[in-house]
């Protein structure tokens, strides 16, 4: 072979090496880009399903802090790492029922407390309970004629608005199941007198 042909050859072999390297940097830069664009698409996916789930307040139960057709959101990852506390207002299906809407109320009794309504009073274990929020009266106590035992994955929950609430007392819900609750109430979307974060308070 010539030193003409070989040096032809070894300038094609360099082209090459060179139009490689340059396609190899594109491909990293554009893989690159699609794991950036990846990574967003998982946390917008994550931050949707877990936080902004929507749930349209059914009633005026949870008067004053919620009305009738106002659009909350759902934190559905917050009993992931902690229980359900008295005092959270959360979303659930009351007996599972998944042909029925999803109700809003107030959680009041905790597992293996014993709950008692006496005189517009509610007792928890025998000690009433001190409520920093606003309800009404308790002027019908429903199935709650006696004292009531909650089992070790049940709550006892009520409405605020309880002139107007079907809860606990009721026997169509009963006490909630911790498998029932699909998340906490966390902010209203609705335009409206109850836009904004939702204000939880034992």
């Amino acid at each position: 072979m010539g030193r003409r042909r070989k040096k032809r050859l070894f300038k094609r072999i360099r082209r090459k090496k060179f139009r490689l390297r340059i396609d190899l940097q594109k491909l990293f830069e554009i893989g690159k880009w699609g794991f950036k664009i990846g990574v967003v698409c998982l946390l917008a996916f994550v931050s949707v399903w877990y936080f902004g789930q929507q749930v349209s307040t059914v009633g005026d139960s949870m008067k004053p802090v919620l009305g009738n057709g106002d659009v909350v959101l759902v934190n559905r990852i917050i009993y992931n790492a902690t229980t359900p506390k008295r005092g959270d207002i959360i979303i659930f299906k009351p007996k599972g029922n998944e042909n029925v809407h999803y109700y809003t109320k107030r959680i009041i009794g905790l597992p293996g407390e014993t709950v008692e309504i006496m005189e517009n009073r509610i007792y928890i274990d025998g000690e009433k309970l001190e409520e920093r929020y606003e309800t009404t009266d308790i002027d019908d106590v429903g199935i709650v004629k006696e004292k009531v035992k909650l089992a070790g994955d049940e709550y006892f929950v009520l409405g605020d608005n309880r002139a107007s609430s079907e809860d606990s007392r009721n026997a169509d819900v009963g006490n909630v199941k911790r498998e029932y609750i699909y998340g906490k109430a966390w902010f209203v979307i609705s335009f409206g007198e109850h836009f904004g974060w939702i204000k939880h308070k034992e």
